[in-house]
């Protein structure tokens, strides 16, 4: 367990990618959402109107603006920190174990920003303005309980997915993410076409838990998957 948290610490140490940045580009999404619905108004929409909530909270930008730098921070956590963690005299399996409880950790730290933030957005009337940054349907439709499941799931799934990426480059270079790209859209392509006869009915059927038990099994096998391919890699 000590070898774990010394992993973890070690990512910990880039508390401004860690802790700053993500802060940074919430409120830069925050500002270009609130310039737009400026331009709307301007543009003659009147807030508060059903059509202005309705496309207001269509408004996906606080949940993509975060994925491109999630994504990163999942792939240098395995590409660049796993050497410098052997050196330090990390085994491959705490490494991974205390990649995992660092992804945790800075989900569960963006899933607290965003809940709160949502909370100061609802207790303000959206702002004082009408302006749908935090409750938009992506992330709940304003439902707190929601919004924490779907950023700490969501990030951790892109997470373990950079990292488990970052892993097959580790261990075969630049055929690892080509060849792991390529079975995991040829999966995809596969259960779709299966799925398509039967997609009215799995629709009807849809409930919101199927996500989480999708974003579980991404988590759970990316994780996995980093630690296949860390145990038989080599350091360059």
């Amino acid at each position: 367990m000590t070898d774990t948290l010394a992993a973890t610490r070690l990512h910990l140490n880039k508390r401004e990618m860690t802790f700053v940045v993500p802060l940074g580009i919430t409120g830069l999404v925050a500002l270009i959402s609130v310039l737009i619905m400026v331009l709307l108004i301007r543009a003659g929409q009147t807030p508060g109107t059903d059509a202005w909530v309705e496309g207001a909270r269509s408004n996906g930008g606080m949940l993509w603006g975060l994925c491109g730098f999630i994504g990163y921070m999942g792939v240098q956590s395995v590409a660049t920190t796993f050497p410098f963690a052997l050196t330090l005299g990390a085994t491959r399996r705490h490494f991974v174990f205390g990649t995992v409880l660092w992804w945790a950790i800075t989900s569960a730290y963006l899933a607290a920003i965003f809940t709160v933030l949502l909370a100061i957005e609802l207790a303000t009337g959206h702002w004082f303005a009408d302006f749908y940054i935090f409750d938009v349907f992506l992330l709940g439709s304003g439902s707190l309980a929601k919004i924490a499941v779907i950023v700490f799931l969501g990030s951790m799934s892109i997470y373990s997915l950079g990292g488990v990426f970052a892993a097959s480059w580790v261990r075969f270079r630049n055929r690892g993410p080509i060849v792991l790209g390529t079975a995991l859209v040829l999966a995809v392509l596969v259960v779709l076409i299966l799925a398509v006869p039967s997609f009215r009915s799995i629709v009807e059927a849809f409930r919101a838990w199927w996500l989480i038990v999708a974003a579980v099994a991404v988590i759970a096998g990316s994780s996995i998957g980093t630690w296949a391919f860390l145990r038989g890699s080599s350091v360059r």
